[in-house]
């Protein structure tokens, strides 16, 4: 099916070139950036969408709006039983009807009337969803899998630009969270201590990873699954907050916070947490803070020099 999709894709480029449009900025609309977020929202997405789609808005006259990307999170449940959010996998939501069948389910809260790529819209595309009975990946809005979307915007003094963290595929028990900060000031510091069995670590800490975001790794690695210490794991904790300017996989599971802005190698107040100290999420009031005083912070931004690089960098 990939490699239909894929020829099928090359076919309609060419035709495309060949005819001189649709141009992308006849696509690339402030109401299809707007279906992209909630079809995201909705399937329980990757974090990584979310840079794909600014990436892609900030080449047109639109942009990205995080606090409108956290508004429609509220407004749109998660309808796709799909890991890591639900139970199985893409190829049981192709096999349900994909995403088409996931617009027709969407309805209103996304604009049908939105042209596509292959010419007509949305509408066309819902309205010839295929039907499989019995199917539960792809739920009705009366019966989803989280109340809620996947994925919500997290403010505060440790991410004054804003944070993402997919709280769909996350540990409910840790959504609100207060606990003490230990740092890795880089993924080889990471890499080198975190199953160090001299390490000091407990369950009810914090992970946090410093300089993995694009300037610090440099690049932005999926580095942000910051992995559970063996001796945290040994004791059967499976997961823990976890803090970090980088990226990672749609397939991974956990209470992980992703894309502190501004990074640490940016100035970012990441970049000022010590271990010891205390780290408040709160998802649903959407913060996250380090409880640490803004006159200790300045006198550590003051004493702080460059940001340390890896040496491979």
């Amino acid at each position: 099916e990939r490699i239909r999709l894929a020829e099928a894709s090359g076919r309609r480029a060419a035709e495309m070139a060949v005819l001189g449009g649709p141009r992308p900025s006849e696509l690339l609309t402030p109401d299809a950036f707007r279906n992209a977020q909630v079809v995201l929202q909705a399937i329980g997405g990757s974090t990584n969408g979310l840079i794909h789609l600014t990436a892609i808005a900030n080449r047109t006259p639109h942009g990205i709006d995080l606090d409108a990307f956290d508004r429609l999170g509220r407004a749109v449940p998660v309808l796709v039983d799909l890991k890591p959010s639900g139970d199985h996998y893409m190829e049981h939501f192709h096999h349900a009807g994909g995403v088409p069948k996931l617009m027709a389910q969407l309805g209103d809260l996304i604009d049908l009337d939105a042209g596509t790529v292959a010419g007509g819209t949305l509408r066309d595309v819902a309205a010839a969803a295929e039907d499989v009975p019995g199917q539960t990946v792809i739920r009705s809005r009366d019966n989803p899998i989280k109340p809620l979307g996947a994925m919500a915007v997290l403010r505060g003094n440790l991410a004054p630009r804003g944070a993402v963290i997919k709280h769909s595929a996350a540990s409910p028990a840790l959504l609100q969270h207060e606990g003490r900060a230990v740092v890795f000031a880089s993924i080889p510091d990471m890499t080198a201590r975190i199953d160090d069995p001299d390490l000091d670590v407990g369950p009810d800490d914090v992970l946090v990873l410093q300089n993995a975001g694009p300037k610090g790794a440099p690049g932005m690695p999926e580095a942000g699954y910051l992995p559970i210490p063996k001796k945290i794991l040994a004791a059967g904790v499976k997961d823990m907050v976890r803090i970090s300017d980088a990226r990672m996989s749609g397939t991974a599971f956990g209470t992980i916070v992703l894309h502190v802005t501004p990074e640490a190698a940016d100035g970012g107040s990441l970049g000022l947490v010590r271990t010891g100290d205390r780290i408040r999420l709160d998802t649903a009031a959407r913060r996250i803070d380090l409880l640490v005083d803004d006159a200790e912070l300045e006198r550590r931004r003051s004493e702080a020099g460059p940001a340390e690089r890896p040496a491979w960098a």
